[in-house]
């Protein structure tokens, strides 16, 4: 049996592949879980997977859930509540993403430096879990030294890599054009429609969080085009490979 791992992952659109790099694994459907919730989107299976990547052991939900499948933030946010009560102590999300900024393009991977929430609920929303305080600090939601890391491991590969700030927002439609332009002055580099609950949550837990995110549509004035989900799914699969390398170079090294 594998010991307690310290490292989790959500394979969110972008990361999907990292679940057949897993080893020794062992596997738990969401349906078996107490009071899990079930992924209803199309491209997200819904399981928890405990293994190794390369020398780490780690924990990956393949599948998460979105605040515009019907469920509370409650809800949204319960595997991480689970994961605390696992050990994790480092959190690893992805998500894909609509670029507002200008200088984007599509196929591009934006290392997560901050987040503005948008969700109508918030997830420490109600009585204080006692897991954190009841007003947590969010100076640095996404931790600067694995950044910094990250950015190293880009440049070692020669992988290009943004930096920016993601707005969450609770879909499912996604954003028109003058919505692009709002964030946009809101000081949003890219906007999704995840991760900002989940990350909030384990930054209550004391959890420590690195995001990224792929741009696989552009909210840019006058690039707009009509999108639908399985454009999106096409561009994440293209930056893929790109993803997985620095995702598991930065969980296996630090």
């Amino acid at each position: 049996m594998h010991t307690s791992p310290e490292t989790a992952i959500i394979l969110g659109t972008g990361l999907g592949s990292l679940a057949n790099e897993i080893t020794e694994k062992y596997e738990i459907a969401y349906a078996d879980i107490p009071n899990f919730p079930l992924s209803t989107v199309e491209g997200h299976s819904g399981k928890l997977i405990f293994g190794k990547l390369g020398q780490r052991d780690i924990m990956a939900m393949q599948g998460r859930f979105h605040f515009y499948e019907g469920y509370s933030m409650k809800e949204v946010t319960f595997p991480v509540r689970v994961m605390r009560e696992l050990g994790i102590k480092t959190l690893f999300v992805s998500n894909a993403s609509g670029a507002t900024n200008p200088t984007f393009d599509i196929g591009d991977l934006m290392i997560i430096t901050d987040h503005i929430n948008y969700f109508p609920e918030h997830p420490l929303h109600g009585k204080n879990v006692e897991y954190g305080p009841r007003f947590p600090d969010m100076s640095e939601a996404y931790d600067r030294e694995l950044i910094r890391h990250a950015d190293e491991i880009a440049r070692e590969k020669g992988i290009k890599v943004q930096h920016g700030v993601y707005l969450g927002t609770q879909g499912p439609t996604f954003e028109t054009p003058a919505e692009y332009k709002l964030f946009r002055i809101f000081g949003a580099d890219a906007v999704g429609m995840s991760t900002v609950p989940e990350v909030i949550v384990a930054n209550h837990c004391g959890i420590r969080v690195f995001g990224i995110s792929v741009v696989t549509d552009l909210g840019v004035e006058g690039k707009i085009v009509e999108i639908t989900h399985e454009d999106v799914q096409k561009a994440a699969d293209a930056a893929q490979p790109k993803m997985t390398e620095i995702m598991r170079e930065l969980i296996n090294r630090f």
